[in-house]
């Protein structure tokens, strides 16, 4: 099977973590930039990257890279792709972009080149100039920075995030890629408790859930590649059928819990729809009335940021609340992650370690209080 060149897209501050995922695929030579990791494959490692995993945001076929700072060289370098092999003659073209501190700054006429171009080369392939663009939808990315352009196809279709339980979220949601990140920054393994005490839509609870059992975040969707007929279906269903059997149910002690009875119902219901409701002690409680008796614990928790002046206060009264009860679990590790500078003032303690990452194109932080792990 033939090799083709790949790039997993991540959150900034999360390559490192994608990047050990991909190494645990079996795929090393990898490439890590900024928000990106390009490494090289088969089909199949496409559609194992797309359902393993847990972190990345997209996994795009990369067709060519070249530097251009005017249309004609952009026209030129992507007329240099045999486009016809690839998108069929009632492919559907939506073509993205974006320009970072490049001459061809504006985005919408760098779509509209590459789109003229892509047709131009089709029309040599098929004989035809119009195009009736009624079948699958192929999406391509234009990426311009500092005039090198990159051009991929979008193998993901929906982001790799929406992994189809979580049918809305509340106020700033956490991406679930992000939740599974954290998780893995956190250390927390099965047989050790795992506590979200301002569960949401239980994100969180769900991720590890999720991850101690061993379930592909992904084996419940689809994605764009399956309709270009690239890959066997059949293959494709090895490949699934693979990673169910690949599934375990460790007991496990993960307790997520929420005051507010709409948020509490949508978790119970996501949870459900990820299909570890069983995996997972749901409890409506305030923070206030958190607490455990068990060692070794790790909270994981996404409180509100506060994102509408009026909810400021609401927020900030939070934090210091949870800085009296949280600190009085001295073997349990804490992880909070918020868009509030000023959160280590109001929770009472300096964070052992901080680390700034995105929740969307919102910048967060995770701050660390680390207490002793029960292993190495």
């Amino acid at each position: 099977m033939s090799n083709y060149n790949f790039i997993a897209s991540c959150s900034f501050g999360i390559e490192s973590i994608t990047a050990a995922e991909l190494k645990k695929l079996g795929i090393d030579d990898l490439k890590t930039e900024n928000g990106r990791i390009e490494f090289s494959g088969t089909l199949i490692d496409l559609a194992r990257c797309n359902i393993h995993l847990r972190c990345a945001e997209r996994v795009y076929v990369k067709l060519t890279e070249f530097e251009a700072s005017d249309f004609e060289e952009l026209f030129q370098g992507t007329l240099s792709v045999n486009w016809g092999d690839m998108l069929p003659q009632n492919a559907f073209i939506h073509v993205t972009g974006k320009s970072v501190k490049s001459k061809l700054h504006s985005v919408p006429d760098c779509q509209s080149i590459v789109k003229k171009a892509i047709v131009t080369k089709m029309s040599s392939k098929y004989g035809i100039k119009i195009f009736p663009e009624d079948g699958v939808v192929y999406k391509i990315e234009i990426s311009i920075l500092k005039d090198i352009v990159t051009l991929s196809l979008d193998s993901s279709g929906a982001g790799l995030h929406k992994r189809g339980y979580r049918e809305e979220g509340g106020t700033a949601p956490l991406r679930e890629t992000l939740a599974a990140a954290i998780i893995d920054i956190s250390r927390w393994k099965a047989g050790r408790p795992l506590a979200d005490p301002l569960c949401g839509s239980g994100t969180i609870a769900i991720e590890a859930a999720l991850r101690a059992r061993n379930i592909a975040p992904g084996i419940n969707r689809n994605f764009d590649f399956e309709k270009w007929g690239w890959l066997a279906v059949d293959t494709l269903a090895d490949i699934r059928n693979e990673s169910k059997s690949s599934e375990i149910n460790p007991e496990l002690e993960i307790f997520a819990s929420d005051f507010d009875f709409k948020q509490f119902k949508k978790a119970r219901e996501n949870a459900a729809r990820a299909g570890v409701s069983e995996s997972i002690i749901f409890q409506k409680k305030p923070v206030g009335e958190f607490s455990a008796k068990a060692k070794y614990g790790c909270i994981i928790t996404n409180p509100p940021y506060g994102e509408r002046v009026s909810d400021v206060r609401t927020a900030e009264s939070l934090y210091i609340e949870m800085g009296k009860i949280f600190q009085k679990l001295d073997e349990w590790s804490v992880f909070v992650i918020t868009a509030h500078e000023g959160f280590q003032k109001l929770y009472g303690h300096m964070a052992d370690k901080n680390r700034k990452l995105y929740n969307g194109k919102i910048k967060t932080y995770l701050y660390q209080y680390l207490a002793k792990l029960p292993y190495r």
